[in-house]
């Protein structure tokens, strides 16, 4: 099934001990760009969250936000260091004023907080900690497998919108194969009067005819670029239906690019060149959408 880059999964549990919930977004990006916030308590296991996102969800911007509430301050595992805190917030104040300034009370308390062993970590029994962590992982999978059926559904959206622009261009398509033979008038009157020219002139090659004539016939035939065009645009529509990677799906669009481009350059007509302006317009929307496509 296709699936979109853009998705958005959560979770969440109560227990007697702690309250925890989790929230993923990803958005479309080339590559895969992780960024996790976890508690202080479970930063020794940020690696292990990435690993698991980066198999999971694979590529695009992925945003994963873990929050763990404890019900009491026993199972809380982390308290402040009052006393060390209070030294730090003396003396910082004291700094300040030596420098010959009065610093805000809040912002001294937070460089307080945020100095080396302000935090107090309990030791908590190795059992109880795994035994949270397994939860904590569940929950995570649970999150990951909701964010996932969300790409899915904006997937069948997007491919819907693939389907509707590869029929409209197919449509401009048979429009400009009804109109192929309306331009042949007027081609084989510029190249009947570039032979008359080539048979009249006193210095008149043979082999030199030949080549114009088979320039000229190249120049303005598009026959194989409609054949080819048709194919790319059936392919385009098999891919969605194997759930194709966005990657593929775009080099699909430079290839029906090309044949719409050379079309336009070779019809030499202008109800034709107009057809094929609107074909690009509804082909740089599906390069838009491959973009966001897993």
């Amino acid at each position: 099934m296709l699936q979109s880059m853009t998705g958005f999964g959560s979770a969440s549990i109560e227990t007697d001990k702690m309250a925890v919930s989790v929230e993923i977004k990803t958005l479309n990006s080339k590559f895969s760009d992780i960024y996790c916030r976890l508690p202080r308590s479970f930063s020794n296991r940020e690696i292990e969250v990435r690993n698991l996102l980066s198999k999971e969800l694979e590529r695009g911007k992925i945003e994963m936000m873990l929050n763990v509430t404890p019900k009491d301050e026993e199972s809380a595992g982390t308290t402040v260091n009052r006393p060390l805190v209070k030294a730090y917030f003396k003396d910082l104040i004291q700094t300040a004023k030596e420098l010959g300034f009065e610093p805000s009370q809040t912002e001294v308390l937070r460089m307080a907080t945020m100095m080396p062993n302000a935090y107090n970590t309990n030791a908590l029994n190795t059992e109880e900690v795994e035994d949270e962590w397994k939860l904590i992982m569940k929950l995570i999978g649970q999150a990951i497998t909701n964010c996932k059926e969300f790409r899915q559904q904006e997937g069948q959206i997007t491919k819907l919108k693939f389907v509707e622009y590869i029929d409209i261009i197919d449509g401009l398509l048979q429009l400009v194969i009804e109109q192929d033979p309306k331009r042949i008038p007027a081609i084989r009157e510029r190249l009947e009067k570039s032979v008359a020219d080539f048979v009249n002139s006193e210095n008149f090659d043979k082999n030199r005819f030949e080549q114009e004539l088979i320039y000229y016939v190249e120049k303005y035939d598009i026959s194989e670029e409609k054949v080819r065009l048709t194919n790319h645009l059936d392919y385009f529509k098999k891919e969605l239906e194997i759930a194709s990677n966005g990657k593929k799906l775009n080099f699909i669009a430079q290839e029906i690019g090309r044949e719409i481009n050379t079309i336009g350059s070779k019809a030499n007509d202008a109800v034709i060149q107009r057809l094929v302006v609107q074909m690009k317009d509804e082909l740089e929307k599906i390069k838009e959408q491959t973009m966001n496509i897993l």
